[in-house]
C-alpha cells in the first residue's frame, strides 16, 4: 500500500476575499517527526525506570569509598600504635580476679579528636572524585554489566562528622568476657549523577583495641563517660 501525505484545508485571505486552499505535509517530516517522539519516549522510559537503580548503585559505592577512606585514615594516622592496656587500666587482688577497670580519658579523649580530624581531612581529599557506573551494570544483567556507556558519578562531603567512643561486652567462653573498644563514625556525602544528587548517611564502627578478661566483669568502671566521649568537625 503507497503511504499518502496527509492533506489539510484551510482557509486562507486573498485580494478577492477568504478562499479554501489545501496544505499538503511531506512525509519525510512525518517520519522524522515520529522518529523523535520514539526516542524521547525510549529516554524517558530508561530515566523513570533505570534512574533508581543507578542511583542505589551509586549510594552503595559511595558508601564503600568513604567508609575505605576513613578505614584508611584511622588506622594509618590514629589507630596504628594503640593497646588496650593504653586505654583501660585492669586492677586485680592477689587472686587474679579482676575488681576494677579504670579507663584512661585523657588518652580516649585525644583519639577520638585526632580520629574526628582525620576523617574531615580525608573526605575533603574525597571531595570531586568520581567514579563510574556501567549502564549495563543498571540494567541488572549479569553479561552487560560492564558493557554500556558509562555514568560519572561524583562524591561531595556534606554535613559534619561525628566520632565518638563505645564499648562492648560479650562472651568469649566459659568465664571468659571480651571487652571490645571501638569508634562509632557517622557523616555524610553526596552523590551527584547527571540531573539528579542523592545525599548517603555513612555509619561506621572501628575497632580499636580488645581483650579477653577471665572472671566475672567487676560493677567498678572508673572514667569512662561515653557521653563526654564525642567528637564533632563541620
Amino acid at each position: 500500500m503507497r503511504l499518502m501525505s496527509p492533506v489539510y484545508k484551510r482557509w486562507y485571505k486573498t485580494r478577492g476575499g477568504l478562499k479554501r486552499g489545501l496544505i499538503v505535509i511531506p512525509r519525510g517530516f512525518l517520519l522524522v517527526l515520529c522518529l523523535l517522539l520514539g526516542i524521547l519516549y525510549c529516554f524517558w522510559t530508561i530515566d523513570r525506570n533505570l534512574k533508581p537503580t543507578i542511583i542505589q548503585i551509586a549510594d552503595a559505592r559511595a558508601h564503600l569509598i568513604a567508609t575505605e577512606a576513613i578505614n584508611q585514615a584511622l588506622y594509618e594516622k590514629v589507630l596504628y600504635n594503640t593497646d588496650y592496656e593504653d586505654l583501660v587500666t585492669i586492677h586485680k587482688d592477689a587472686d587474679q580476679k579482676v575488681t576494677l577497670m579504670q579507663a584512661n580519658t585523657m588518652k580516649i579523649s585525644r583519639i577520638v579528636s585526632e580520629a574526628s580530624m582525620a576523617i574531615k581531612e580525608i573526605l575533603r581529599n574525597l571531595e570531586g572524585e568520581v567514579f563510574k557506573i556501567p549502564l549495563g551494570q543498571a540494567l541488572g544483567s549479569a553479561l552487560l554489566a560492564n558493557y554500556g556507556p558509562k555514568i560519572n558519578v561524583k562524591i561531595l562531603p556534606v554535613g559534619a562528622v561525628k566520632v565518638s567512643f563505645d564499648d562492648r561486652f560479650l562472651e568469649a567462653g566459659i568465664n571468659q568476657v571480651r571487652h571490645l573498644l571501638y569508634l562509632d563514625i557517622q557523616t555524610t556525602v553526596k552523590v551527584v549523577v547527571p540531573l539528579v544528587s542523592e545525599h548517603v548517611a555513612v555509619k561506621h564502627q572501628i575497632p580499636i583495641a580488645e581483650t579477653i578478661i577471665v572472671g566475672a566483669v567487676p560493677d567498678t568502671y572508673v572514667g569512662l563517660n561515653k557521653d563526654t566521649l564525642i567528637g564533632e568537625n563541620d
